[in-house]
């Protein structure tokens, strides 16, 4: 009797976790709630004058630290700009398309492999500084939000910081 019972509570069990696996939904991070309430919708510009199709193009994406949340936009393509964010566009020679990184947490991120001319949004709120740091820690740029979409080297720049 106490091995029929075993044997049930573990098909039991078997069952309940094989439900759990497949109705379970992904494991993505929250969205922040003010996300989305006052988004900007822009267009992205054409395409550098010395971008090269990926395939001839031995280069890599660019990159952040910490991660934020990206997406990929064609070269004159729309593209938005939530509330609460900077936005910054940087030519992706891996995928021939702009990589957007949306700068929403208070931080000083380290950027990679950001090359050439680009350009950003800022969106935020409560009108903080942001600041472009070069590689000796020293200020490249300081703005504020509004003012449209501008356009920046992204090459002298090693960090961000939002805030």
């Amino acid at each position: 009797m106490r091995v029929k019972r075993s044997v049930l509570g573990m098909v039991g069990v078997a069952t309940m976790l094989l439900t759990a696996a497949f109705t379970t939904g992904s494991a993505e991070a929250a969205t922040p709630s003010d996300q989305g309430a006052s988004s900007r919708v822009l267009v992205a510009p054409a395409a550098p004058a010395n971008a090269r199709p990926a395939s001839l193009a031995a280069a890599s994406s660019p990159g952040i630290s910490p991660g934020v949340r990206t997406s990929h936009v064609p070269a004159s393509g729309s593209y938005g700009c939530d509330s609460g964010n900077l936005c910054t566009l940087v030519w992706d020679p891996t995928t021939s398309d702009w990589k957007i990184f949306y700068l929403y947490n208070c931080n000083r991120y380290s950027v990679y492999n950001w090359n050439g001319n680009g350009w950003y949004f800022d969106n935020q709120t409560g009108n903080p500084t942001s600041y472009l740091y070069n590689q000796g820690g020293g200020v490249v740029k300081s703005f504020t939000p509004g003012g449209g979409q501008q356009g920046q080297d992204w090459t002298p720049v090693y960090s961000i910081r939002n805030c």
